[in-house]
């Protein structure tokens, strides 16, 4: 699960570490990541039903709204924002499973909007605001995807035939954009979306699969993916120098502190219950 965790968060340096356009890169990286994740679950077979295609949209979608995220504004405020999608969950899960709402949803819903309100603070670039945008989008799609992939008839195919279809359907849709820009692709360009394609997401799906098939708890799960919004602006201060500014910081340090603490207070009543 740690090793997921840390190769999804060198995501963002990726992102910024070539010429690419976010068609582009998304178009090479999509392909790579269908082939490697295919290849490595084929074992479970690569059937499709309506609420799996309905996934692999989503997750085209969140893919390519978060590279264009991160292309237009600091990584930081991509993934923090991108992290927002447990807020959305908080309010659609009783939606989705007529579960009922809990004023400790409120709470962190509450202080994970404030800690959004954060990043729109100070002076902004418009790709600035559009790049936070695109990252509030990602977490939105994050969230619906994420819920439909508890539904009971996702279950019945391959757990991974939502990224698997979601990565080729994202290849065909900027395929045009990287006829165009053919030239780009250089040595150093193919190595980046290789990367992003094999190991980003491929190696780093199949370590994901293998903590959870080896008993690790969900929650145990939930609490080290935040390793991934920690380090993932710490590799781009580090290589390419960005900083993030003061205001998000602070905000995705509330966004993080809140959607945690909900998660293990969460836990605690669950074994209360239990």
């Amino acid at each position: 699960m740690l090793g997921a965790a840390v190769l999804w968060s060198t995501g963002g340096l990726f992102i910024k570490w070539n010429n690419l356009t976010p068609l582009e890169l998304s178009c090479g990286r999509s392909l790579f990541a269908f082939v490697t994740v295919a290849l490595l679950t084929r074992h479970e077979g690569l059937r499709l039903n309506a609420t799996t295609a309905v996934a692999a949209v989503l997750y085209a979608a969140l893919l390519l709204l978060f590279v264009i995220a991160t292309k237009l504004t600091t990584a930081a405020n991509a993934i923090f924002l991108q992290y927002t999608a447990p807020v959305y969950i908080l309010l659609l899960e009783p939606l989705f499973f007529k579960e009922k709402y809990r004023a400790a949803d409120f709470v962190v819903v509450a202080a994970c909007v404030a800690g959004m309100s954060l990043f729109f603070v100070g002076r902004l670039r418009a790709q600035d605001v559009e790049g936070n945008l695109a990252a509030l989008g990602s977490g939105v799609c994050f969230a619906v995807f994420f819920l439909l992939l508890r539904s009971r008839r996702a279950r019945e195919v391959n757990r991974a035939s939502s990224v698997i279809y979601g990565s080729l359907l994202l290849f065909l849709v900027t395929l045009p954009a990287l006829v165009r820009g053919a030239e780009k692709i250089d040595a150093r360009n193919l190595a980046v979306v290789a990367y992003l394609g094999v190991v980003q997401i491929g190696f780093a799906y199949t370590l994901l699969t293998l903590g959870i098939a080896r008993g690790v708890r969900s929650l145990d799960a939930g609490v080290i993916g935040y390793v991934e919004p920690v380090l993932n602006p710490v590799w781009v201060f580090l290589v390419l120098g960005e900083r993030p500014s003061r205001w998000a910081i602070l905000g995705g340090a509330i966004i993080i502190a809140a959607v945690l603490a909900h998660t293990l207070w969460k836990a605690k009543r669950r074994a209360v219950e239990t």
